[in-house]
């Protein structure tokens, strides 16, 4: 046997490499971290040292002389005095989509119709093998088009093979008129429920589909094998781990990710943590149901404990559901999916399994929609008791926000969606509606919480953008000077509670996750300044150092 100083000499080694001994952690000291957390009464706690267990959760934080004094013989890991924070939390993204996104076409730099055009050429051109051309990530309101894009506009570049292009915000899709024929999509083809087919003043199909009817054309499209599935789960993990997220909130859970999601978690594979909500009430959800939420696989590293749910659309394709007809678009309020009764039917199916339910509402009619489904549970089964979330809660009547304190409602938020928005969102809804929108000061000052996300891979899954929009309210430019209705920003440390502490309270994991705690796993990054004293206007430009899950490497830059 190894004597205590040679065995510590090697963990230490091993340590810096992630590596772990014998398959058993020995209890490490990080120190020289200027180091921040918050403590049980919210308050922002520093910290220059943390002695992390066996098992990698936190010991103790404090003082490096005081831990040295109590653990005088335990390894040590040295973090040059680094800014240390507590790994970020994205309570609302799409893991899966994120991987797919890096092999397929992204519309997201272009500036207007004609650079898209050629960049949809260019990848054709070099994508033969490609059976469709998939991708998307397009904005026609950067494109200060006036108007959607259409499908003899693809037909000029790319004719001869089925394209199909996601709006950014994912609620509407860009098809030409090879992949319109393979849907089976007509001029004469009836909108589905909550959903529509634009057509133009002769009633012809534009080629754009939006929310349900999106459903037409991504049934043909041939689904990702188990390869594929593989290569996008490993890719976004890469890019999770990279930008500071020990934890992300995924945002429908189909059987396949399911699946994939309990295999990389027995294995240790899962370098982020994963809580899921199911996508829907259907058959997936009847069979894994059965045996009632999954809380906690191996070691927190995946759970399956609520439900997501859909309301409405989105802003910028006009699909939100809105109680009054949008500003820019007077012949249309948008689109609710389901009718009250349903939305009521399938909330209750949930709850009643003991699901948290997490419905997207972006519009303030299906805001209002989910507000009176979760307000109608009873209590067992109300969001007192589940926490059920409201996805986005993007523009709300003013008369309906307190109403979402007064359910005990949860408004799950992401903060670059309005610096995103803030081009088109005013022309959608007018001065007036604009007042109950991307409105997180009025949230906060009734107490609500608000676990704040990114909806990745719909925005970068960057915490730091996050944070930083959140702040400032303003785009990378520092645009507009003073912030877009500035009375609605957070405070720094109220972003930074938003990504850890209170979006661990949206997945029930506030006693093991969000702060660096006794008890509490040592999930923990390591990055290149300290948030809390630099300019706002850098807080974007933020880049991680090194991320650490239950005290193990997982990346270094």
């Amino acid at each position: 046997m190894l004597k205590k100083n040679k065995r510590l000499e090697m963990f230490l080694g091993l340590c810096l490499s992630g590596v772990v001994v014998g398959g058993v952690q020995a209890d490490t000291l990080f120190v020289a971290a200027n180091g921040y957390t918050l403590n049980g009464r919210h308050q922002l706690q520093k910290f220059d040292a943390m002695l992390v267990d066996d098992h990698g959760k936190v010991k103790m934080t404090g003082a490096k002389s005081v831990l040295l004094k109590r653990y005088p013989n335990v390894a040590q890991v040295d973090l040059g005095g680094k800014t240390v924070l507590p790994g970020l939390i994205d309570a609302h993204g799409h893991v899966f989509n994120l991987g797919t996104a890096e092999s397929q076409l992204s519309l997201r730099s272009t500036n207007n119709l004609a650079e898209a055009l050629a960049a949809i050429a260019a990848y054709a051109e070099k994508a033969t093998q490609q059976q469709w051309i998939l991708g998307g990530e397009w904005n026609q309101a950067i494109w200060k088009l006036g108007r959607f894009p259409t499908a003899q506009e693809l037909d000029n570049v790319v004719a001869d093979r089925p394209v199909w292009l996601r709006r950014v915000d994912g609620h509407a899709g860009w098809a030409n008129t090879r992949a319109l024929k393979l849907a089976g999509i007509l001029d004469s083809t009836a909108d589905p429920v909550g959903g529509k087919i634009e057509r133009d003043s002769q009633g012809k199909a534009t080629g754009i589909l939006v929310d349900a009817a999106m459903d037409l054309m991504e049934k043909v499209i041939p689904p990702q094998n188990d390869v594929e599935l593989r290569l996008a789960l490993d890719a976004a993990l890469k890019q999770l781990r990279s930008v500071g997220l020990t934890s992300v909130h995924d945002a429908g859970v189909d059987a396949e990710s399911d699946r994939l999601f309990r295999e990389y978690a027995i294995q240790g594979k899962l370098t982020t943590r994963v809580y899921g909500m199911i996508g829907g009430v259907d058959q997936f959800f009847d069979r894994v149901s059965r045996d009632g939420p999954l809380l906690n696989l191996k070691d927190d590293l995946y759970s399956l404990r609520a439900v997501k749910l859909y309301s409405d659309g989105a802003l910028g394709s006009r699909g939100a559901a809105l109680l009054e007809p949008y500003s820019d678009a007077p012949h249309t309020k948008g689109l609710l999916f389901s009718k009250d009764a349903d939305m009521q039917a399938m909330v209750r199916k949930a709850a009643t399994k003991g699901y948290q339910v997490n419905v997207h509402a972006i519009g303030d009619a299906g805001n209002r929609q989910v507000i009176e489904a979760l307000g109608q549970l009873p209590k067992a089964y109300s969001a007192k008791s589940l926490r059920h979330r409201i996805e986005h809660a993007q523009v709300l009547a003013l008369s309906d926000i307190p109403r979402v304190a007064k359910f005990h409602i949860i408004p799950s938020m992401q903060p670059t969606h309005a610096t995103s928005d803030m081009n088109m969102a005013e022309d959608r809804v007018g001065k007036e509606r604009i007042q109950g929108a991307y409105a997180w000061r009025t949230f906060l000052n009734q107490g609500s919480t608000i676990p704040c996300g990114s909806d990745f891979p719909i925005e970068s899954p960057n915490p730091f953008w996050g944070i930083y929009s959140a702040v400032t309210r303003q785009d990378h430019q520092q645009m507009p000077i003073k912030g877009w209705y500035p009375e609605q920003a957070m405070r720094v440390q109220e972003a930074f509670k938003c990504f850890t502490l209170d979006a661990a309270y949206a997945a029930h994991q506030e006693k093991t996750l969000g702060s660096l705690e006794k008890g509490k796993w040592a999930d923990f990054i390591v990055i290149d300044q300290d948030i809390f004293k630099i300019p706002t206007k850098d807080i974007f430009k933020t880049q991680v150092l090194e991320t650490w899950q239950a005290g193990k490497l997982v990346y270094k830059k």
